[in-house]
């Protein structure tokens, strides 16, 4: 993975290089008004996922091939993913995670998690770029291409970060940590940013998700025809082939389309900032031959071509030219059909010369001088009708699509409300760049707009939760409320930057109240090879964002096995001496035993005598030898849980001799007394010697033999009793 980072690094600086002879700078010649080149594709989506427009307050279902920018926000709740794509880089959303792009630029990645988790795979950073992801506690900005994960904690108190390739810096309250691949770095504080930093964990489900969805990044069939800055063009490879035209070079033909299909026919139109005028097709694969390169018709067949592969490819909104589309005009119908190739596209939106120049020379083959001509007499002379161009695909039957304005306005599916127009109509309707239809809220909202406060959101907490950030981020994006106005003054053309700053109030002109930008930063040591004690006690394997699911007893989630959670730390004595119980105080409870083991405390104020004989050990294997004393007999006032173990002899039972004890003594300790025989059972006098044993029974005697032998008998007894 690490080497197909580096190919694409060096294919992206060769790109750059051949491009460098026909562009001009960005830096040097974009106007102040002119779009990002780059934009975010929200490609894939699983579950929940919920969508909040920049400026607005509404969420609404999330819509694949959505177009994302600045401001725009996403929720996933539970069991939700999402993927969002930006050409250089990928981002995958967990579950319960919230995600927004606090700026998105030609130079500039910078997104706010508020919660939850993303896994990011960055594919190419050129000099002068900033990659930065900032959570409630801290920002981390991406030095390298690599594979990143950031988990912003629930309550916002700690920050995950675990880079498996690349290298990184962790930023906050005027300190800073550095990350390399391999390493786990877990960033607690607010006040003061503390760092523990650790070897990175086993991969979860979820970095294998995002693994398998790399995979076809890496090894995509398309990738050998087109820039890699094309947004979405791994897709083409599971839905139609690319083939070699005399004509137009490699062009990809769709093969999963019905008969009489037509490119901008099935999708709906969503107004988003800067751009205006937005196309979302329906499509799984509809995203890179939408806003990129051309579509031409070969022998019946739709196909579409790339722009050159060597040069770094800008986004457009759409590339069509309208037709019919003025206020009350054609009926109050709208259409429009795809660019062809060679064919110029005049944007709707306020542009520079240099901007025009790139978005054409990025998707099309076309000469400079040609993009001038175009640019001088439609955009600088304010001209928006053309008239002296000949477009080749207004002639092919079935390319253009007809809708009414009210459902191209309110972002309705156009296949189902389409207008049957004849040849004869659509040959003599007016062309136009851009068409003159003011935008409302449901065609910011987008298809979904009638879930507005019906989908899922995020928890009040997260969605107003703070970040905290490396670079200063631009202001918010203003309401569409407060643009309506003079939207409507110019319709179908967004308002130029200058015009949305006068409607900013002055208090948010200059900064974010969601943002707190990080003092200047000194380097820290971090805690290195101990895991981190989270606030809450939360376990430092427990990752944000993720489903819950059954771990192995005693190990957090996805924390490879036989590695103790940072908060879970094993009871010292325990590892070292198995079958050695802790001295535990009497008052002191026991600390907190997993449920499959029994305590290791037993109260003590537990008479002992009440315990039946049989009863196992607390805290004994069950191969312990049976103890030196009778079975019947319970050891006196010793606590369970204290016990020796078997192979331990007690030091006062080396001392004593073995001597019978006093008879007042009973009875005495088990371990005192040499192994009794089998079956004994305690002498009534200790101290006497055994009774001699008795004579075998002898014949009965008279009552003379019988008499003399009771006279013997006290003879012999009488000296022992004085």
């Amino acid at each position: 993975m690490k080497t197909t980072l580096k190919l694409g690094w060096w294919g992206a600086m060769l790109g750059m290089t051949l491009a460098a002879a026909v562009l001009p700078t960005i830096s040097a010649a974009q106007d102040q008004d002119d779009p990002p080149g780059r934009v975010a594709r929200l490609g894939y989506l699983q579950g929940s996922v919920s969508f909040q427009p920049a400026g607005e307050t509404d969420w609404v279902g999330a819509v694949p091939n959505r177009p994302m920018s600045t401001g725009d926000q996403l929720w996933t709740d539970q069991d939700s993913r999402a993927e969002v794509q930006l050409g250089s880089a990928v981002i995958r959303l967990g579950a319960n995670t919230g995600f927004s792009f606090l700026n998105l630029d030609d130079q500039t990645v910078q997104i706010q998690l508020t919660s939850g988790a993303i896994n990011v795979t960055v594919r190419r950073l050129s000099d002068g770029d900033d990659f930065e992801v900032d959570t409630p506690n801290q920002a981390f900005t991406v030095f390298q291409p690599g594979h990143y994960r950031v988990e912003a904690s629930a309550d916002g108190n700690y920050t995950v970060i675990s880079v498996r390739a690349g290298e990184g810096q962790a930023t906050g309250n005027g300190q800073s940590y550095d990350l390399r691949g391999g390493q786990r770095g877990t960033f607690t504080g607010t006040d003061s940013l503390y760092a523990d930093v650790e070897p990175i964990y086993d991969p979860d489900e979820f970095d294998t998700w995002s693994e398998g969805r790399d995979h076809r990044y890496d090894f995509s069939r398309s990738a050998q025809y087109l820039s890699h800055d094309v947004v979405g063009y791994d897709d083409l490879d599971d839905y139609g082939d690319w083939r070699d035209d005399s004509n137009y070079g490699h062009v990809w033909f769709p093969n999963r389309v019905a008969v009489g299909w037509a490119p901008y026919h099935e999708g709906h139109w969503d107004w988003i900032s800067p751009w205006g005028w937005t196309w979302v097709d329906d499509s799984s694969w509809g995203y890179a031959p939408f806003h990129y390169g051309r579509w031409v018709s070969v022998g019946g067949r739709w196909g579409w071509v790339a722009g050159p592969v060597a040069v770094q490819a800008v986004y457009a909104p759409a590339l069509v030219v309208f037709v019919g589309g003025g206020p009350g005009g054609w009926g109050g119908n709208v259409g429009w059909f795809p660019l062809g190739p060679r064919e110029v596209y005049v944007p709707s939106y306020h542009v520079s010369e240099a901007y025009v120049t790139r978005v054409n020379i990025s998707n099309t083959t076309v000469t400079n001088v040609t993009v001038t001509n175009i640019y001088r007499t439609t955009i600088v002379n304010n001209t928006t009708n053309v008239t002296n161009i000949t477009y080749a695909n207004r002639n092919v039957q079935g390319a253009v699509m007809v809708v009414p304005q009210h459902a191209f306005v309110s972002a309705q599916p156009v296949a189902k409300v389409a207008v049957a127009v004849s040849a004869r109509d659509i040959a003599a309707a007016p062309m136009s760049a851009r068409v003159a239809v003011a935008p409302t809220r449901e065609s910011v909202l987008g298809a979904k707009a009638a879930t507005a406060g019906r989908v899922a959101a995020p928890p009040a907490a997260v969605a107003s939760r703070q970040v905290v950030a490396k670079k200063t981020p631009p202001p918010p994006p203003v309401p569409f409320a407060k643009q309506q106005q003079a939207l409507a003054a110019h319709p179908g053309q967004p308002l130029a930057r200058s015009e949305v700053q006068t409607l900013r109030p002055a208090a948010t002109a200059a900064a974010r109240p969601m943002v707190k930008v990080a003092p200047p930063a000194k380097p820290a040591t971090p805690n290195v090879g101990h895991p981190a004690n989270l606030p809450g006690g939360q376990p430092a394997g427990a990752r944000p964002g993720q489903p819950a699911s059954a771990p192995p007893a005693n190990q957090p989630m996805n924390r490879p096995g036989g590695q103790p959670a940072p908060a879970e730390r094993p009871a010292a004595a325990a590892p070292t001496q198995p079958n050695r119980a802790p001295a535990a105080q009497p008052s002191q409870p026991a600390p907190a035993q997993p449920s499959n083991r029994p305590a290791m405390n037993e109260p003590n104020s537990r008479p002992a005598p009440t315990q039946p004989s049989n009863r196992p050990e607390p805290a004994q294997p069950n191969n312990r030898p049976e103890p030196a004393q009778p079975g019947n007999r319970p050891e006196p006032a010793r606590p369970e849980a204290t016990q020796p173990p078997p192979n331990r002899t007690p030091p006062a039972a080396a001392a004593r001799p073995q001597t019978p004890p006093p008879v007042e003594r009973t009875p005495p300790p088990a371990a005192t007394k040499p192994a009794p025989p089998p079956q004994r059972t305690p002498p009534p006098a200790a101290a006497k010697p055994a009774p001699a044993p008795q004579k075998p029974p002898q014949k009965p005697q008279t009552p003379e033999e019988k008499k003399k032998e009771e006279e013997k008998q006290k003879k012999e007894q009488k000296p022992q009793g004085e």
